[in-house]
This record gives C-alpha cells, sequence and structure tokens, in this order.
C-alpha cells in the first residue's frame, strides 16, 4: 500500500522511482558503495568504525585504485587479501578522513551576539558563549579540486558539520543549527548552507541524507522550507492511498528503494542479516536505509513482529509505517509555502495542508489518549507507544481544534514521559537501540517545548518551561562535568551523555548547539544553573521499572 505523496520541495526518492525491477546500490561507486575493495575492507574490520574506510580520500584516479586491488587480489587464493596486506594498500592508495577540507573559520563570527544579553544567569550567559565558541570548530569548507578522490560531495559554500564521526553536513540536523547560527548572527554561514541545500536540490532533485556520495539515494526529513522560513526572519531575501469511512486520504511514509549494505555500517548490515532469505535480506536492508532517511536510526518504533518483548534490530520495517511527525512536518511545510506565494500559490498550498490535516486526524488522532500515533500498515492499527513524536502535530501547529492542543498536554503529563529529571525520552522501551530509552535527543526536546509554548493556557506554557529548564540544566552539568556539548544525553543522569546503538556517543555537537542558544534566548531570564526547577505536578513520582518496556 502506497501512501508516498511527493510536492515540490519534499522529493525524497523520485529519482529513484524509475528503478522497477529491482533495488539499486546506494551509489555508483566501485569503491565507497560497491565492489570488492569494500567488502573486502570492511569484512576485515580494520578500523573500529566502518565509516572510517568510506570517507578516506584517494590519492589516485579511482580506476588506477580499482586497477590495483585486481592485481593484489591475483597474488591470494580466493582474491581474498589477507589483513596485513589490505592495511598496507589502504596505506598506499588512501588518505585518512578529514584531507578533503580545507581550513576555515566563518568570517561572520563575532564574539558578543545579542542575544547574550537576555540570559540572567551569569553560569549559563558564560557557556552560552563557549557555546558560540563551537561554531568556528566546527565549520568545514569543501576543496573543489578532484572531486573523484573523496566520497564527499561537493558543496560550493562552507557548512557546519554536527562533530565527531560526522564530518559532512547533514540534512535535518542543519534546520537547528541554522536557527543557532542565526541567533549567533552568522547569517552569511547560514544562507551559504541554504545555498549548499538548494544546490543538491539541483544537482540530484532532492537533499541527500548528507553529505557523502553513499547517502545520495536516500533523504532525511525534510526541512528545506523551515531553514527558509527561519533565515527569512533575520534577513532580507526575495520571496499509499488508504481509505478511512469510504474517504480518500493520502499521507507519507519512509521507502528508500535502495539494496545492498549500508557502507558506513557495512558489516553491522552483513551480520544482521545472517540466517535471512535473499528477499528478506533486501528487505531488510532497505528498511534499515528507511530509518536513517527518518532520522530515527534506530529505534523500536520501526519493529514489526510477533516476537513482542523479543523484537530485535533484524524486525526493523519502517516503510509500513506512516509516521506522525514525517507529515506533521509535511502539513508545516505546505502551511510555509502557503505564507510564501500569493492568490493562486497560496490556495494550493493551503488546500494541500488542509487535506494533509483531515487525513492526520483520520487515521492518526486518538481522541481518547490525546496524540497522533504512527499507522501501521500491515495491521491497519495504530501504535500506540509513547514516542515524543506522537505530539510532532502540535509543535506543526497542524491540528483543527484548540481542544487538540490541550488534550496533548494531558497525553504527555500521564504518559511516562515526564518521568525524568533530565529530558523527555524517546521511547519508554529499552531496545538498546539509540532512539530508544533511555535516550533524550536535542530536536524532539525542542520540538515538544516549541509546541507547548505556542498554546494558550498557562498549563501548557509553564510545561514547556519545565522542560526547557530540565533540558538546559542536563546539558550544562555534561559541560561542567566534560567540558563538551553532546548529540545526546540519558535522562537518568544529571548531565550524562546517552548510548546504546551503532557508534559511540559523539561530541561536537551541532543540533544540541542549537537548541541550547534557542533555549537561552527563548528562556533566558527564567533558566537557572543551580535548582533544576521542576515543578512537583510534573516530575511523577513513579517507578521507573514500572512503566518501560525492556525488548
Amino acid at each position: 500500500m502506497d501512501v508516498r505523496y511527493l510536492l515540490l520541495f519534499f522529493l525524497f526518492n523520485a529519482a529513484l522511482d524509475s528503478y522497477v525491477n529491482g533495488a539499486i546500490p546506494p551509489c555508483d561507486s566501485e569503491i565507497y558503495c560497491t565492489g570488492p575493495i569494500l567488502h573486502q575492507v570492511q569484512k576485515a574490520k580494520l578500523y573500529d568504525d566502518d565509516k572510517y574506510f568510506v570517507d578516506m580520500k584517494l590519492r589516485e584516479a579511482p580506476d588506477v585504485v580499482l586497477a590495483a586491488f585486481r592485481n593484489l587480489t591475483m597474488e591470494w587464493p580466493n582474491a581474498t587479501v589477507p589483513p596485513v596486506q589490505l592495511q598496507q594498500f589502504l596505506s598506499s592508495y588512501f588518505e585518512k578522513p578529514g584531507t578533503e577540507f580545507e581550513e576555515w573559520t566563518p568570517p561572520d563570527w563575532h564574539d558578543k551576539p545579542s542575544f547574550l544579553e537576555g540570559i540572567t544567569d551569569g553560569k549559563l550567559r558564560l557557556w552560552a558563549e563557549k557555546i558560540h565558541q563551537l561554531w568556528k570548530q566546527l565549520g568545514r569548507k569543501v576543496m573543489s579540486n578532484h572531486p573523484e578522490l573523496y566520497s564527499q560531495i561537493y558543496t560550493p559554500h562552507p557548512v557546519v558539520v554536527p562533530g565527531g564521526r560526522f564530518r559532512e553536513l547533514y540534512y535535518w540536523d542543519s534546520y537547528w543549527v541554522i536557527n543557532g547560527l542565526l541567533l549567533s548572527e552568522m547569517r552569511d554561514t547560514a544562507h551559504g548552507m541554504i545555498q549548499n541545500f538548494l544546490y543538491l536540490v539541483n544537482r540530484y532533485g532532492f537533499i541527500p541524507n548528507g553529505g557523502r556520495i553513499y547517502y545520495e539515494r536516500r533523504s532525511q526529513p525534510p526541512f528545506l522550507t523551515l531553514m527558509v522560513e527561519s533565515i527569512s526572519r533575520h534577513t532580507l531575501i526575495p520571496h499509499s492511498n488508504t481509505h478511512v469511512s469510504g474517504t480518500l486520504h493520502v499521507l507519507n511514509h519512509y521507502y528508500v528503494h535502495v539494496g545492498l549494505p549500508r557502507p558506513e555500517s557495512y558489516t553491522d548490515d552483513l551480520e544482521l542479516a545472517e540466517g535471512l532469505s535473499d528477499e528478506q535480506t533486501e528487505q531488510l536492508w532497505m528498511d534499515l536505509k528507511s530509518g536513517a532517511e527518518s532520522g530515527w536510526d534506530f529505534s523500536s518504533r520501526w519493529y514489526v513482529s510477533d516476537h513482542g518483548p523479543n523484537n530485535t534490530l533484524k524486525d526493523t520495517r519502517t516503510s509500513h509505517f506512516v509516521p506522525s511527525d514525517l507529515n506533521a512536518l509535511l502539513c508545516r511545510n505546505e502551511k510555509t509555502l502557503a505564507s510564501f506565494h500569493r492568490l493562486d500559490s497560496a490556495t494550493l498550498y493551503e488546500q494541500a495542508a488542509a487535506r494533509r490535516m483531515e487525513a492526520m486526524e483520520a487515521l492518526l488522532w486518538d481522541d481518547e489518549r490525546g496524540a497522533w500515533f504512527d499507522f501501521n500498515l500491515l495491521t491497519h492499527t495504530k501504535n500506540i507507544e509513547f514516542y515524543p513524536s506522537n505530539l510532532a502535530p502540535v509543535w506543526a501547529q497542524c491540528y483543527s481544534t484548540a481542544e487538540m492542543g490541550e488534550k496533548a498536554v494531558q497525553y504527555l503529563k500521564t504518559s511516562g514521559g515526564l518521568q525524568f529529571p533530565n529530558g523527555v525520552p524517546t521511547s519508554l522501551s529499552q531496545s538498546g537501540q539509540q532512539w530508544d530509552y533511555p535516550n533524550a535527543w536535542p530536536p524532539l526536546q525542542h520540538m515538544l517545548i516549541h509546541g507547548f509554548s505556542k498554546l494558550e493556557s498557562e498549563d501548557a506554557q509553564e510545561l514547556a518551561f519545565d522542560l526547557a529548564q530540565r533540558w538546559i540544566g542536563t546539558n550544562w552539568l555534561a559541560y561542567e562535568k566534560y567540558e563538551a556539548m553532546f548529540e545526546k544525553y540519558d535522562v537518568n543522569g544529571d548531565g550524562k551523555p546517552g548510548g546504546g546503538g551503532e557508534y559511540e556517543v559523539q561530541l561536537g555537537f551541532g543540533w544540541t548547539n542549537g537548541v541550547a542558544l534557542q533555549l537561552l534566548d527563548q528562556y533566558g531570564s527564567r533558566l537557572t544553573s543551580g535548582s533544576r526547577g521542576l515543578c512537583s505536578g510534573f516530575l511523577l513520582p513513579l517507578l521507573i521499572s514500572a512503566d518501560l518496556v525492556f525488548l
């Protein structure tokens, strides 16, 4: 059942739909996406992280490297090169990751952006200055000469990257990075990043997941329209179908029709598929890429199985869900595009948003529970487990009555998601995946806070502030302990970094910095570095273990 619905600015896989006779590889490179070099190097596990190899730069042209490897394989039985000789080959023909960048410091950075003046707490103001300093460390400029020598996708303007192993630009991360840059009064850098995304749209027809060729056949949540909206506030710039009650509704889901293991997680995907048939393997690999496209890579949210509490990553079926947050984002995009246009074009987008809202309320909204739940295309039922994404339509302001927003407040209060002093967890399921309990992620916290802050009731406003205080508190404590900003945090430990998933927690960190600066700007006169300021009515005295589902 295909519920994909492609609109201008929201192209996910249009370039791929013409491939109807089976899945295609992640990219056309016989070094970085397919072929014996990738397979043998990754299988040998020469590096702790599979992403390390596919980020390495070539010393010679691809044809030269491929020919040299073919000659090398002829020296060994079954064409399998031993690890020592593989490492020697890599030393001869590859350079370490990062050498594809020029040195670059953002020229529009300055030390005293005006938003700092609104932060009352002296310790938080000093911390905000340090976060502002981090933009200089995360700035990158891609070399323009010989792009065939590296997996980095060339973009004409410098970028601000997330940090750590994420050495390149990422699509949805950049929304919070750009908003942080704008608060830091780095408008030229922010504008250049948006120009890069438009360059990628012109090149690919959509924006890839990130700035590597092995990402070029999948995307991420479509935030370009909202990036343009953000910068327009700071600068002057030109302006499967399913039936419910007999009504046809059109919504979107993630679907990446690309086969083979992910190059950046090659051995993980191979090992996960052990014991599966060829058909099951291809389906799993496509759904893992769809999970990566969702940004939630990975989560029990995407599991479909009869295994109950024994579900594993092997049960991932991302493409079988209609996600509430994706459709809320598209609804907000449609409303935003309507505001960019006049007359006929505005009407077109307004009607698209209205149709989507109607479909979301028919398929995803649960009036009794007060939230929007992902729709399972296999069972034709809602997934009623707790995820912050269940409240994304509040952030998107994509609902038809004020009562729905207030019901959403009550849903969060009774969901179990407010039990924790350091943020709202990504789920209440301890699956071992990073987009599950006990991790809390910056974009999800910001979407909750921003959404509730837009509601009219004092109850919702105070809940938004309380969540902001919790989040700023744990970010600040972590910085005090480690002098670092992390990509995610553990809701159970004051200032404890998150964990789980396919790699170690990363430092940097682009969207964490952007969210922190936005909250410090919004609530700077009230936030404190001392008492966590938790409202007793929100921090419910429940036993954590009683509400968690251990997968």
